[in-house]
């Protein structure tokens, strides 16, 4: 597996952004020449500790897509049925956030505020009208993401759920801390850690749509871009978080994603 960082050398976010790839659990970051992890350029013969550098998120996507009721075990416990196509919705650019950042509710909200661990789809290549095997290879790679959601804000109006306003709020769609191309999700995991205690873990392979299967379906309709994200959805244990909460997004082979709420 290559595991690929964004980030700025520095300890803050004003430096010069760089790209790196660690290929050895634990090793150095090897520094390339590029600015984007998509088109890295090449190994500039530096490495640096992943202690020197200020993670960012790893891609700037056009778009992030997410999907709701893609696990059978939430389905099951919500009385849902499983949908006939993925159902999706979207994050604005205003609410990707890096890793370490701070999640603050906006001020003209006072309800609550929830997190869902899930796994990211990065987007390699343009998609437009995918066949099942060009789906697949589309995929650069994954992510770990917190899909951040005002949950009182999407039925406060009866007459239009607010999907978009709940999960675009400034700061709600952190994602990180890298991106693993070769990850086997088929075997993976996602935990969410909330202040030391496991809330979420749940197995990949209980999703409804696979990432192949959700690339797909979605590129029939939207052209996905070199970047984009796709959040595959989240599964049990979604609950509120308190200010000062901090939340761990875990995917083995990706690492962890963190960040706390201020409220």
């Amino acid at each position: 597996m290559k595991k690929w960082f964004r980030f700025s050398e520095g300890g803050d976010q004003q430096g010069q952004i760089r790209v790196g790839c660690q290929t050895v659990e634990s090793g150095p970051i090897q520094v390339y020449t590029g600015a984007s992890i998509l088109d890295p350029g090449a190994f500039s013969g530096r490495e640096i500790g992943l202690e020197q550098a200020r993670l960012l998120h790893p891609v700037v996507p056009s778009k992030m897509l997410c999907l709701w009721n893609n696990f059978h075990e939430l389905a099951a416990k919500l009385g849902q049925p499983s949908p006939a196509q993925p159902l999706v919705f979207q994050k604005s650019a205003n609410s990707f956030a890096h890793p370490g950042d701070a999640i603050r509710k906006p001020v003209s909200y006072d309800g609550k505020v929830v997190y869902e661990g899930e796994l990211g789809i990065v987007i390699g290549s343009v998609c437009s009208n995918l066949s099942a095997d060009d789906a697949e290879s589309s995929i650069f790679g994954f992510t770990c993401v917190n899909d951040v959601t005002a949950m009182d804000l999407i039925h406060a109006d009866p007459s239009f759920q607010q999907w978009s306003r709940a999960k675009s709020c400034d700061g709600f769609g952190p994602f990180g801390p890298a991106v693993v191309q070769g990850l086997n999700w088929r075997e993976a995991r996602v935990r969410t850690v909330v202040s030391g205690k496991e809330r979420q873990n749940y197995p990949v392979s209980d999703m409804i749509f696979s990432p192949p299967e959700i690339v797909r379906l979605i590129s029939r309709e939207v052209t996905l871009l070199p970047g984009d994200i796709i959040s595959c959805g989240t599964s049990l244990g979604v609950l509120p978080m308190r200010p000062g909460t901090t939340v761990e997004v875990i995917v083995d082979g990706i690492g962890t994603l963190t960040n706390t709420y201020e409220g």
